[in-house]
Protein backbone atom coordinates (compact mmCIF):
# COMPACT_ATOMS: atom_id res chain seq x y z
CA UNK A 1 0.00 0.00 0.00
CA UNK A 2 1.59 3.71 -1.16
CA UNK A 3 2.22 6.17 1.64
CA UNK A 4 -0.09 8.81 1.50
CA UNK A 5 2.30 11.97 0.91
CA UNK A 6 1.09 15.28 2.78
CA UNK A 7 1.08 18.55 0.80
CA UNK A 8 2.88 21.59 1.97
CA UNK A 9 4.44 24.25 0.06
CA UNK A 10 6.86 25.16 2.85
CA UNK A 11 8.37 21.80 3.69
CA UNK A 12 10.82 23.29 5.97
CA UNK A 13 7.62 24.37 7.95
CA UNK A 14 7.00 20.75 8.98
CA UNK A 15 8.22 18.46 12.32
CA UNK A 16 11.12 16.39 11.35
CA UNK A 17 12.33 13.61 12.83
CA UNK A 18 16.02 13.93 11.51
CA UNK A 19 16.46 17.85 12.11
CA UNK A 20 15.21 17.24 15.56
CA UNK A 21 18.14 14.81 16.36
CA UNK A 22 20.82 16.82 18.32
CA UNK A 23 23.48 15.29 16.46
CA UNK A 24 21.77 16.40 13.64
CA UNK A 25 22.21 20.15 14.40
CA UNK A 26 25.66 19.79 15.62
CA UNK A 27 26.36 19.21 12.15
CA UNK A 28 24.26 21.77 10.18
CA UNK A 29 26.27 24.63 12.36
CA UNK A 30 29.54 22.73 11.67
CA UNK A 31 28.48 22.45 7.82
CA UNK A 32 28.79 26.34 8.48
CA UNK A 33 32.60 26.30 9.38
CA UNK A 34 33.18 23.88 7.10
CA UNK A 35 32.63 26.12 3.77
CA UNK A 36 36.18 27.80 5.02
CA UNK A 37 37.94 24.29 5.67
CA UNK A 38 41.43 23.82 3.88
CA UNK A 39 41.82 20.28 3.46
CA UNK A 40 45.33 21.07 2.39
CA UNK A 41 45.72 23.14 5.64
CA UNK A 42 44.39 20.24 7.26
CA UNK A 43 47.38 18.16 5.63
CA UNK A 44 50.26 20.56 6.44
CA UNK A 45 48.96 21.24 10.42
CA UNK A 46 48.55 17.15 11.19
CA UNK A 47 51.12 14.92 9.15
CA UNK A 48 48.95 11.87 10.90
CA UNK A 49 46.21 13.03 8.93
CA UNK A 50 45.36 9.64 6.94
CA UNK A 51 45.65 7.58 9.94
CA UNK A 52 42.66 9.31 11.24
CA UNK A 53 40.49 9.06 8.17
CA UNK A 54 40.74 5.71 6.63
CA UNK A 55 40.08 2.38 6.85
CA UNK A 56 40.64 -1.21 5.37
CA UNK A 57 38.50 -4.63 4.61
CA UNK A 58 37.93 -7.28 2.29
CA UNK A 59 40.75 -6.25 0.06
CA UNK A 60 39.79 -2.75 -0.09
CA UNK A 61 41.38 0.43 1.47
CA UNK A 62 39.10 3.06 2.05
CA UNK A 63 40.75 6.94 2.40
CA UNK A 64 38.80 9.70 3.14
CA UNK A 65 41.12 11.77 4.18
CA UNK A 66 41.12 14.40 1.09
CA UNK A 67 37.55 15.38 2.89
CA UNK A 68 36.56 18.47 4.51
CA UNK A 69 35.56 16.61 7.73
CA UNK A 70 37.66 17.08 11.02
CA UNK A 71 37.38 14.70 14.04
CA UNK A 72 34.21 16.37 15.81
CA UNK A 73 32.68 16.38 12.53
CA UNK A 74 33.52 12.53 11.96
CA UNK A 75 31.99 12.09 15.74
CA UNK A 76 28.65 13.78 14.62
CA UNK A 77 28.64 11.66 11.54
CA UNK A 78 28.92 8.89 13.69
CA UNK A 79 26.68 9.68 16.15
CA UNK A 80 23.80 10.72 13.46
CA UNK A 81 23.89 6.92 12.26
CA UNK A 82 23.72 6.09 15.81
CA UNK A 83 20.39 7.99 16.51
CA UNK A 84 19.15 7.25 13.50
CA UNK A 85 19.21 3.84 15.31
CA UNK A 86 21.11 2.20 11.93
CA UNK A 87 22.52 -0.82 13.73
CA UNK A 88 18.46 -1.51 14.38
CA UNK A 89 17.49 -1.53 10.83
CA UNK A 90 20.87 -3.01 9.74
CA UNK A 91 19.40 -6.16 11.58
CA UNK A 92 15.66 -5.99 10.57
CA UNK A 93 17.48 -6.42 7.04
CA UNK A 94 19.27 -9.27 7.39
CA UNK A 95 16.33 -10.47 9.57
CA UNK A 96 14.13 -10.89 6.70
CA UNK A 97 11.25 -7.96 8.50
CA UNK A 98 9.86 -6.13 5.99
CA UNK A 99 11.62 -3.16 5.80
CA UNK A 100 10.40 -1.90 2.36
CA UNK A 101 6.55 -0.59 3.47
CA UNK A 102 5.21 0.78 0.38
CA UNK A 103 5.43 -2.74 -1.45
CA UNK A 104 5.24 -4.79 1.86
CA UNK A 105 8.34 -6.80 1.07
CA UNK A 106 11.86 -7.90 3.00
CA UNK A 107 14.72 -6.97 1.37
CA UNK A 108 17.24 -9.96 1.06
CA UNK A 109 19.59 -9.46 -1.67
CA UNK A 110 21.84 -10.30 1.32
CA UNK A 111 20.57 -14.01 2.05
CA UNK A 112 21.79 -14.79 -2.27
CA UNK A 113 24.91 -15.10 -1.09
CA UNK A 114 25.39 -16.77 2.33
CA UNK A 115 26.59 -20.05 2.90
CA UNK A 116 24.69 -23.41 2.60
CA UNK A 117 23.77 -24.29 6.28
CA UNK A 118 22.36 -20.41 6.88
CA UNK A 119 18.62 -20.44 8.25
CA UNK A 120 17.11 -17.27 6.97
CA UNK A 121 13.41 -16.57 7.21
CA UNK A 122 10.89 -14.35 4.60
CA UNK A 123 7.44 -14.08 5.84
CA UNK A 124 8.33 -16.82 8.26
CA UNK A 125 9.37 -18.93 5.31
CA UNK A 126 12.79 -20.73 5.33
CA UNK A 127 14.16 -19.45 2.25
CA UNK A 128 17.91 -20.97 2.26
CA UNK A 129 17.15 -24.08 0.65
CA UNK A 130 15.66 -22.77 -2.46
CA UNK A 131 18.19 -20.05 -2.89
CA UNK A 132 20.70 -23.32 -2.42
CA UNK A 133 18.68 -24.99 -5.06
CA UNK A 134 18.91 -22.33 -7.54
CA UNK A 135 22.39 -22.04 -7.28
CA UNK A 136 22.48 -25.97 -7.87
CA UNK A 137 20.38 -25.35 -11.21
CA UNK A 138 22.93 -22.65 -12.08
CA UNK A 139 25.60 -24.82 -11.45
CA UNK A 140 24.58 -27.65 -12.95
CA UNK A 141 23.34 -25.76 -16.13
CA UNK A 142 26.36 -23.43 -16.61
CA UNK A 143 28.78 -26.41 -16.56
CA UNK A 144 26.81 -28.32 -19.18
CA UNK A 145 26.59 -25.45 -21.49
CA UNK A 146 30.67 -24.57 -20.40
CA UNK A 147 31.62 -28.07 -21.23
CA UNK A 148 29.50 -29.23 -24.16
CA UNK A 149 30.24 -25.81 -26.08
CA UNK A 150 26.77 -25.82 -28.47
CA UNK A 151 26.05 -22.29 -27.93
CA UNK A 152 29.14 -19.66 -28.74
CA UNK A 153 26.84 -16.81 -28.43
CA UNK A 154 25.19 -15.96 -25.13
CA UNK A 155 22.40 -13.40 -24.81
CA UNK A 156 20.73 -11.79 -22.32
CA UNK A 157 17.75 -9.96 -22.63
CA UNK A 158 16.60 -7.60 -19.83
CA UNK A 159 16.66 -4.21 -18.70
CA UNK A 160 17.71 -2.59 -15.73
CA UNK A 161 18.35 -4.85 -13.23
CA UNK A 162 17.96 -7.64 -15.27
CA UNK A 163 20.54 -6.19 -17.75
CA UNK A 164 23.24 -3.70 -16.07
CA UNK A 165 24.65 -5.45 -13.16
CA UNK A 166 25.39 -8.92 -15.06
CA UNK A 167 26.81 -6.54 -18.01
CA UNK A 168 29.25 -4.50 -15.85
CA UNK A 169 30.53 -7.77 -14.04
CA UNK A 170 31.04 -9.59 -16.95
CA UNK A 171 33.05 -6.66 -18.16
CA UNK A 172 34.75 -6.03 -15.28
CA UNK A 173 35.55 -9.60 -14.83
CA UNK A 174 36.72 -10.67 -18.68
CA UNK A 175 40.08 -11.70 -17.81
CA UNK A 176 38.76 -14.49 -16.20
CA UNK A 177 35.85 -15.27 -18.52
CA UNK A 178 36.09 -17.98 -20.75
CA UNK A 179 37.02 -16.57 -24.46
CA UNK A 180 35.14 -19.44 -25.90
CA UNK A 181 31.69 -18.01 -25.47
CA UNK A 182 30.63 -14.39 -27.45
CA UNK A 183 28.48 -12.44 -24.40
CA UNK A 184 25.96 -9.80 -25.56
CA UNK A 185 23.14 -7.75 -24.03
CA UNK A 186 20.28 -6.41 -25.10
CA UNK A 187 18.23 -3.85 -23.07
CA UNK A 188 16.96 -1.11 -25.39
CA UNK A 189 13.66 -0.99 -27.13
CA UNK A 190 15.26 0.16 -30.06
CA UNK A 191 15.26 -1.65 -32.76
CA UNK A 192 19.02 -0.98 -33.29
CA UNK A 193 20.09 -3.01 -30.46
CA UNK A 194 18.21 -6.39 -30.81
CA UNK A 195 19.15 -6.02 -34.54
CA UNK A 196 22.73 -5.15 -34.28
CA UNK A 197 23.18 -8.08 -32.02
CA UNK A 198 21.94 -10.51 -33.96
CA UNK A 199 23.54 -9.87 -36.93
CA UNK A 200 26.46 -11.11 -35.52
CA UNK A 201 25.07 -14.29 -33.98
CA UNK A 202 24.57 -17.70 -35.78
CA UNK A 203 21.30 -18.32 -35.22
CA UNK A 204 22.03 -22.55 -34.59
CA UNK A 205 24.56 -21.37 -32.02
CA UNK A 206 22.98 -18.82 -30.16
CA UNK A 207 21.65 -19.15 -26.52
CA UNK A 208 18.68 -16.52 -25.37
CA UNK A 209 18.35 -16.28 -21.55
CA UNK A 210 15.12 -13.59 -21.13
CA UNK A 211 15.54 -12.08 -17.36
CA UNK A 212 12.18 -10.45 -16.32
CA UNK A 213 10.68 -10.42 -13.15
CA UNK A 214 7.45 -10.50 -14.43
CA UNK A 215 7.46 -11.43 -17.89
CA UNK A 216 5.88 -8.64 -18.62
CA UNK A 217 8.26 -5.81 -18.87
CA UNK A 218 7.83 -3.80 -22.11
CA UNK A 219 11.19 -3.75 -23.30
CA UNK A 220 12.32 -7.29 -22.49
CA UNK A 221 9.27 -8.79 -23.96
CA UNK A 222 9.27 -6.79 -27.36
CA UNK A 223 12.44 -7.95 -27.93
CA UNK A 224 12.34 -11.54 -26.74
CA UNK A 225 9.40 -12.06 -29.38
CA UNK A 226 11.42 -10.32 -32.42
CA UNK A 227 14.41 -12.91 -31.17
CA UNK A 228 12.02 -15.91 -31.09
CA UNK A 229 10.77 -14.57 -34.62
CA UNK A 230 14.38 -14.71 -35.70
CA UNK A 231 15.00 -17.91 -34.36
CA UNK A 232 11.62 -19.55 -36.12
CA UNK A 233 12.83 -18.12 -39.54
CA UNK A 234 16.16 -19.66 -39.09
CA UNK A 235 15.61 -22.95 -37.11
CA UNK A 236 11.46 -23.55 -36.84
CA UNK A 237 9.48 -23.29 -33.94
CA UNK A 238 10.62 -26.05 -31.91
CA UNK A 239 13.80 -24.70 -31.26
CA UNK A 240 12.65 -22.47 -28.35
CA UNK A 241 12.77 -24.77 -25.94
CA UNK A 242 16.17 -25.50 -26.13
CA UNK A 243 17.47 -21.96 -27.58
CA UNK A 244 16.18 -20.33 -24.89
CA UNK A 245 16.26 -19.91 -21.24
CA UNK A 246 14.05 -17.60 -18.67
CA UNK A 247 14.52 -16.04 -15.20
CA UNK A 248 11.56 -14.73 -13.44
CA UNK A 249 8.95 -14.66 -10.99
CA UNK A 250 5.97 -15.42 -13.48
CA UNK A 251 6.48 -19.30 -14.53
CA UNK A 252 3.31 -19.58 -16.26
CA UNK A 253 3.73 -16.87 -18.40
CA UNK A 254 7.73 -18.26 -19.09
CA UNK A 255 5.82 -21.72 -19.88
CA UNK A 256 3.48 -19.77 -22.95
CA UNK A 257 6.10 -18.38 -23.93
CA UNK A 258 7.43 -22.06 -25.04
CA UNK A 259 9.91 -22.81 -22.64
CA UNK A 260 10.78 -26.36 -20.72
CA UNK A 261 10.36 -25.99 -17.23
CA UNK A 262 14.30 -27.02 -16.97
CA UNK A 263 14.94 -23.30 -18.39
CA UNK A 264 13.22 -21.60 -16.06
CA UNK A 265 15.47 -20.19 -13.53
CA UNK A 266 13.42 -18.22 -10.02
CA UNK A 267 13.19 -14.96 -9.18
CA UNK A 268 11.75 -13.76 -5.95
CA UNK A 269 9.76 -10.62 -4.45
CA UNK A 270 12.32 -10.22 -1.88
CA UNK A 271 14.86 -9.01 -4.05
CA UNK A 272 14.87 -5.73 -5.82
CA UNK A 273 15.79 -5.68 -9.65
CA UNK A 274 19.31 -3.40 -9.36
CA UNK A 275 19.62 -5.80 -6.26
CA UNK A 276 19.14 -9.08 -8.04
CA UNK A 277 22.70 -9.98 -9.44
CA UNK A 278 23.54 -12.87 -7.13
CA UNK A 279 20.70 -15.07 -8.08
CA UNK A 280 19.98 -16.62 -11.55
CA UNK A 281 20.21 -12.74 -12.91
CA UNK A 282 23.70 -13.29 -13.08
CA UNK A 283 23.05 -16.83 -15.02
CA UNK A 284 25.09 -14.70 -18.14
CA UNK A 285 27.87 -13.90 -15.68
CA UNK A 286 28.12 -17.95 -14.27
CA UNK A 287 28.15 -19.16 -17.71
CA UNK A 288 30.86 -16.68 -18.63
CA UNK A 289 33.25 -17.09 -15.79
CA UNK A 290 32.34 -20.59 -14.30
CA UNK A 291 31.11 -22.00 -10.99
CA UNK A 292 33.34 -21.77 -8.99
CA UNK A 293 34.45 -18.18 -9.93
CA UNK A 294 30.72 -17.20 -9.38
CA UNK A 295 31.01 -18.56 -5.63
CA UNK A 296 34.24 -16.54 -5.36
CA UNK A 297 31.78 -13.55 -6.18
CA UNK A 298 29.14 -14.70 -3.92
CA UNK A 299 31.78 -15.26 -1.23
CA UNK A 300 33.33 -11.81 -1.56
CA UNK A 301 29.58 -9.77 -1.06
CA UNK A 302 29.26 -12.27 2.09
CA UNK A 303 32.43 -11.02 3.32
CA UNK A 304 31.50 -7.22 2.92
CA UNK A 305 28.11 -8.13 4.62
CA UNK A 306 29.60 -9.71 7.67
CA UNK A 307 32.33 -6.63 7.69
CA UNK A 308 28.79 -4.27 7.53
CA UNK A 309 27.46 -6.42 9.73
CA UNK A 310 30.67 -6.58 12.62
CA UNK A 311 32.50 -3.75 12.26
CA UNK A 312 32.13 -0.85 14.84
CA UNK A 313 30.44 2.08 12.82
CA UNK A 314 33.72 3.59 12.85
CA UNK A 315 36.19 1.40 10.88
CA UNK A 316 32.96 0.28 8.63
CA UNK A 317 33.17 0.90 4.94
CA UNK A 318 29.72 0.97 4.08
CA UNK A 319 28.74 3.03 6.89
CA UNK A 320 31.82 5.67 6.58
CA UNK A 321 31.48 5.79 2.81
CA UNK A 322 27.54 6.96 3.25
CA UNK A 323 28.03 9.18 5.94
CA UNK A 324 31.04 11.07 3.84
CA UNK A 325 28.28 11.21 1.17
CA UNK A 326 25.87 12.70 3.62
CA UNK A 327 28.08 15.47 4.57
CA UNK A 328 28.83 16.33 1.35
CA UNK A 329 24.83 16.02 -0.12
CA UNK A 330 23.05 17.21 2.63
CA UNK A 331 24.85 19.36 4.89
CA UNK A 332 27.28 20.76 2.29
CA UNK A 333 24.55 20.88 -0.15
CA UNK A 334 26.49 19.00 -3.17
CA UNK A 335 24.12 17.67 -5.49
CA UNK A 336 26.21 15.67 -7.84
CA UNK A 337 29.07 12.84 -7.03
CA UNK A 338 31.43 11.80 -9.64
CA UNK A 339 32.16 8.19 -9.84
CA UNK A 340 35.84 7.51 -11.21
CA UNK A 341 37.20 3.85 -11.55
CA UNK A 342 40.53 3.73 -12.88
CA UNK A 343 40.14 0.58 -14.94
CA UNK A 344 38.93 -0.01 -17.79
CA UNK A 345 37.39 -3.56 -16.67
CA UNK A 346 35.09 -1.37 -14.50
CA UNK A 347 33.82 1.17 -17.51
CA UNK A 348 30.81 0.23 -17.19
CA UNK A 349 30.28 0.68 -12.94
CA UNK A 350 29.48 3.90 -12.60
CA UNK A 351 26.71 2.90 -15.11
CA UNK A 352 25.46 0.23 -12.35
CA UNK A 353 25.65 2.49 -9.17
CA UNK A 354 23.89 5.45 -10.79
CA UNK A 355 20.87 2.85 -11.00
CA UNK A 356 21.74 1.57 -7.81
CA UNK A 357 21.95 4.74 -5.95
CA UNK A 358 19.41 7.13 -8.20
CA UNK A 359 16.82 4.36 -8.16
CA UNK A 360 17.24 4.39 -4.69
CA UNK A 361 17.69 7.37 -3.04
CA UNK A 362 16.38 9.13 -5.64
CA UNK A 363 13.84 10.09 -3.42
CA UNK A 364 11.92 13.32 -1.86
CA UNK A 365 9.51 11.60 0.54
CA UNK A 366 9.85 10.22 4.00
CA UNK A 367 8.76 7.03 5.36
CA UNK A 368 6.42 9.11 7.61
CA UNK A 369 4.95 10.05 3.91
CA UNK A 370 6.16 13.96 4.75
CA UNK A 371 8.24 15.61 2.37
CA UNK A 372 11.75 15.50 3.20
CA UNK A 373 13.23 19.41 4.23
CA UNK A 374 17.18 18.01 3.19
CA UNK A 375 18.50 17.05 0.15
CA UNK A 376 18.98 13.28 -0.67
CA UNK A 377 20.40 11.55 -3.20
CA UNK A 378 23.16 12.86 -5.45
CA UNK A 379 23.53 13.13 -9.48
CA UNK A 380 25.85 10.55 -9.76
CA UNK A 381 27.96 10.29 -13.23
CA UNK A 382 31.20 8.79 -14.15
CA UNK A 383 33.54 7.63 -16.73
CA UNK A 384 36.40 4.76 -16.57
CA UNK A 385 40.11 5.89 -16.87
CA UNK A 386 42.62 9.09 -17.59
CA UNK A 387 39.21 8.97 -20.18
CA UNK A 388 37.23 11.71 -18.33
CA UNK A 389 40.53 13.38 -17.51
CA UNK A 390 40.42 14.55 -21.26
CA UNK A 391 36.41 15.39 -20.98
CA UNK A 392 34.95 16.60 -18.07
CA UNK A 393 37.72 17.33 -15.62
CA UNK A 394 38.21 20.41 -16.27
CA UNK A 395 35.06 21.37 -14.41
CA UNK A 396 36.16 19.46 -11.48
CA UNK A 397 39.51 21.91 -11.23
CA UNK A 398 38.03 25.20 -12.09
CA UNK A 399 34.46 25.23 -12.18
CA UNK A 400 32.07 26.91 -10.00
CA UNK A 401 30.32 24.00 -9.25
CA UNK A 402 32.36 21.29 -6.46
CA UNK A 403 32.05 18.25 -7.07
CA UNK A 404 32.91 15.08 -4.85
CA UNK A 405 34.73 12.64 -6.34
CA UNK A 406 35.53 9.05 -5.87
CA UNK A 407 38.01 7.02 -7.47
CA UNK A 408 38.56 3.63 -7.71
CA UNK A 409 42.13 2.17 -8.47
CA UNK A 410 43.47 -1.09 -9.14
CA UNK A 411 46.39 -1.82 -7.18
CA UNK A 412 47.87 -5.34 -9.10
CA UNK A 413 46.72 -5.86 -13.05
CA UNK A 414 45.85 -9.19 -14.83
CA UNK A 415 47.34 -7.31 -17.72
CA UNK A 416 50.87 -6.89 -18.75
CA UNK A 417 52.24 -3.84 -19.28
CA UNK A 418 53.54 -2.94 -15.79
CA UNK A 419 54.59 0.45 -16.71
CA UNK A 420 51.31 1.86 -18.21
CA UNK A 421 49.33 0.56 -15.22
CA UNK A 422 52.13 1.75 -12.44
CA UNK A 423 51.38 5.09 -14.64
CA UNK A 424 47.57 3.96 -14.27
CA UNK A 425 48.17 4.13 -10.91
CA UNK A 426 50.40 7.51 -10.47
CA UNK A 427 47.47 9.13 -12.60
CA UNK A 428 44.43 8.51 -10.14
CA UNK A 429 46.60 9.78 -7.01
CA UNK A 430 47.88 12.61 -9.00
CA UNK A 431 44.51 13.62 -9.49
CA UNK A 432 43.36 13.48 -5.98
CA UNK A 433 46.28 15.60 -4.99
CA UNK A 434 45.55 17.93 -7.62
CA UNK A 435 42.17 18.77 -6.39
CA UNK A 436 43.05 19.33 -3.21
CA UNK A 437 46.60 21.23 -3.65
CA UNK A 438 45.57 22.97 -6.49
CA UNK A 439 47.66 25.43 -8.16
CA UNK A 440 49.11 28.98 -7.35
CA UNK A 441 49.56 31.40 -11.06
CA UNK A 442 49.95 34.88 -11.81
CA UNK A 443 47.74 34.19 -14.69
CA UNK A 444 44.25 34.69 -13.27
CA UNK A 445 42.82 31.87 -15.99
CA UNK A 446 45.79 28.74 -14.47
CA UNK A 447 44.79 29.71 -10.93
CA UNK A 448 43.43 26.14 -9.38
CA UNK A 449 42.07 27.26 -6.16
CA UNK A 450 42.22 23.04 -4.92
CA UNK A 451 40.28 22.18 -1.79
CA UNK A 452 38.15 20.22 -4.10
CA UNK A 453 37.02 16.77 -1.78
CA UNK A 454 37.61 13.22 -2.95
CA UNK A 455 37.41 9.81 -1.79
CA UNK A 456 40.00 6.99 -2.75
CA UNK A 457 39.10 3.16 -2.94
CA UNK A 458 42.31 1.34 -3.35
CA UNK A 459 41.49 -2.45 -4.46
CA UNK A 460 44.03 -4.83 -3.87
CA UNK A 461 43.04 -6.23 -7.48
CA UNK A 462 40.24 -6.66 -9.20
CA UNK A 463 38.69 -10.23 -9.25
CA UNK A 464 35.86 -12.05 -8.59
CA UNK A 465 36.27 -11.90 -4.66
CA UNK A 466 36.85 -8.75 -4.69
CA UNK A 467 34.15 -7.36 -7.20
CA UNK A 468 31.66 -8.93 -5.16
CA UNK A 469 33.28 -6.85 -2.12
CA UNK A 470 32.76 -3.54 -4.25
CA UNK A 471 29.69 -4.37 -5.26
CA UNK A 472 28.06 -5.03 -1.61
CA UNK A 473 30.04 -2.08 -0.14
CA UNK A 474 27.71 0.35 -2.32
CA UNK A 475 24.77 -1.56 -1.48
CA UNK A 476 25.15 -1.17 2.19
CA UNK A 477 26.21 2.54 1.64
CA UNK A 478 23.12 2.73 -0.30
CA UNK A 479 21.08 1.57 2.11
CA UNK A 480 22.39 3.42 5.16
CA UNK A 481 22.11 6.57 3.68
CA UNK A 482 18.83 5.88 3.01
CA UNK A 483 18.10 5.08 6.84
CA UNK A 484 19.71 8.22 7.62
CA UNK A 485 17.75 10.15 5.39
CA UNK A 486 14.54 8.13 6.20
CA UNK A 487 13.83 7.11 3.05
CA UNK A 488 12.68 3.57 1.77
CA UNK A 489 15.71 2.73 -0.52
CA UNK A 490 13.80 -0.21 -1.87
CA UNK A 491 11.00 1.05 -4.02
CA UNK A 492 10.42 3.16 -7.20
CA UNK A 493 7.87 4.74 -7.72
CA UNK A 494 8.74 7.05 -10.13
CA UNK A 495 10.07 4.64 -12.53
CA UNK A 496 6.62 2.46 -12.37
CA UNK A 497 4.83 6.08 -13.62
CA UNK A 498 6.92 6.30 -16.37
CA UNK A 499 5.68 2.84 -17.69
CA UNK A 500 2.35 4.17 -17.18
CA UNK A 501 2.34 7.07 -18.71
CA UNK A 502 3.95 5.92 -21.72
CA UNK A 503 2.06 3.42 -22.30
CA UNK A 504 -1.32 5.48 -22.22
CA UNK A 505 0.78 7.44 -24.92
CA UNK A 506 1.03 4.57 -26.88
CA UNK A 507 -2.81 4.19 -26.98
CA UNK A 508 -3.04 7.57 -27.83
CA UNK A 509 -0.48 7.35 -30.80
CA UNK A 510 -2.38 4.14 -32.04
CA UNK A 511 -6.03 5.64 -32.23
CA UNK A 512 -4.30 8.64 -33.85
CA UNK A 513 -3.15 6.60 -36.52
CA UNK A 514 -6.62 4.82 -36.66
CA UNK A 515 -8.69 8.32 -36.77
CA UNK A 516 -6.05 10.63 -38.36
CA UNK A 517 -7.87 13.11 -35.90
CA UNK A 518 -6.49 15.16 -32.93
CA UNK A 519 -6.82 13.25 -29.45
CA UNK A 520 -9.25 14.94 -26.29
CA UNK A 521 -8.07 14.82 -23.24
CA UNK A 522 -4.24 15.45 -23.58
CA UNK A 523 -2.35 19.00 -23.13
CA UNK A 524 -1.03 20.61 -26.75
CA UNK A 525 2.74 19.30 -26.06
CA UNK A 526 1.78 15.73 -26.09
CA UNK A 527 -0.63 16.43 -29.15
CA UNK A 528 1.60 17.85 -31.16
CA UNK A 529 4.39 15.33 -30.85
CA UNK A 530 2.42 12.58 -31.42
CA UNK A 531 1.44 14.35 -34.27
CA UNK A 532 5.06 14.54 -35.58
CA UNK A 533 5.57 10.89 -34.54
CA UNK A 534 2.94 9.90 -36.72
CA UNK A 535 3.55 12.03 -39.74
CA UNK A 536 3.75 10.50 -43.10
CA UNK A 537 3.01 7.10 -41.54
Amino acid sequence: MMTKRVESHDQNSLPCPRRSLSSWAALERLAENAKDFSIRDAFRDDPKRFEKFHSQSCGILLDYSKQPITSDIKEKLLALAEDCELAGWRSRMFGGETINESENRAVLHTALRSPAGLSIKAGGEDISLKIHATLARMKAFSEHIRQEKRFRHIVNIGIGGSDLGSRMANEALKPFTDRFFDMHYVSNLDPAHLSETLRVCDPSKTLFIVTSKTFTTQETMMNALHAKAWLDDALGPESVCSHFVAVTQNVSKASKFGLDPEHIFPMWDWVGGRYSLWSAVGLPLCISIGFDQFQAFLDGAHEMDRHFLDAPFEQNLPVLLALVGIWNRTFLKRDILALLPYSQLLDKFPAFIQQLDMESNGKSVGRDGRPVSYPTGPIIFGEAGTNGQHAFYQLFHQGTTIVPCEFIGIKHSEYDYPESHKTLLANVIGQTKALMDGQNDPDAQKQLDGNRPSVTLMLERLDPRTLGSLIALYEHKVFTQGIVWNINSFDQWGVELGKTVSGQVLKRMELALESKGSLQGTDSSTQALIDAARKDQ
